[in-house]
């Protein structure tokens, strides 16, 4: 991927008057990490900031220009207006690119799962993102796993089955599981199940039976 490059400048407004800050155009952020002594208040381009991150993710690594020099980066938490559909604010883990560190990968589903395609399965998902170790230049923005091994009912994907850089150390348990296709007719037994439990629906042939078998059983006595 590409240098994704944030010029930032430092920032002293906080409280009130940040929100003043947010109608000009500028965004809050702070960044912080082992190697800083205190955190740093910083400014961006609200705009130039959201047209950037929309294209990369949170374990991608970005470089933050600040002060004339270029400190490497982690997207730690990102606070949004839901409403209004923007940024309020961004948390940056700076990091040495000498230094392994530990992080989490989105995990991308592709391909053509047979299972799916000629026995109409269902595919269930187990993990959304797996933690691993490595330096930040070999982070993967994220890990594509294929589904197409997943030809039958019943089989699955999991972490041990994952093929990675061998710079990249997965610390996540092999046993996880990914992905798993499971049979429809299955799903079908179950939810059909729930919907006569919730309407409280009963078995006549079975109650029938077990009335015909009392009325005998009261002849015989007689």
């Amino acid at each position: 991927m590409e240098k994704v490059v944030l010029k930032a400048s430092r920032r002293d407004v906080i409280g009130k008057q940040v929100k003043a800050m947010r109608r000009d155009g500028l965004l809050p952020a702070v960044m912080y990490g082992r190697h800083i002594e205190k955190p740093v208040s910083i400014t961006l381009n609200a705009r130039d900031t959201a047209r950037t991150l929309a294209k990369v993710s949170s374990s991608s690594l970005v470089m933050i220009e600040l002060d004339g020099k270029e400190i490497p980066a982690l997207i730690r938490e990102k606070q949004r207006d839901f409403i209004k559909n923007r940024l309020l604010h961004i948390d940056f883990l700076v990091v040495s690119l000498t230094e392994k560190l530990t992080a989490f990968v989105g995990i991308e589903l592709s391909g053509l799962s047979l299972a799916v395609k000629d026995y109409n399965a269902i595919l269930v998902t187990g993990l959304s993102e797996i933690e691993v170790e490595c330096l930040p230049a070999d982070l993967p923005e994220k890990i594509v796993v294929d589904i197409s091994p997943l030809a039958l009912p019943g089989d699955s994907i999991h972490v041990s089955d994952l093929v990675l850089s061998d710079k990249v150390k997965v610390l996540s348990s092999p046993e996880e599981m990914i992905v798993i296709a499971t049979a429809a007719k299955v799903e079908e037994v179950v939810e059909a199940a729930a919907v006569t439990a919730e309407a409280g629906e009963e078995e006549p042939e079975v109650i029938e039976k077990g009335k015909k078998e009392e009325e005998g059983e009261a002849e015989e006595k007689k």
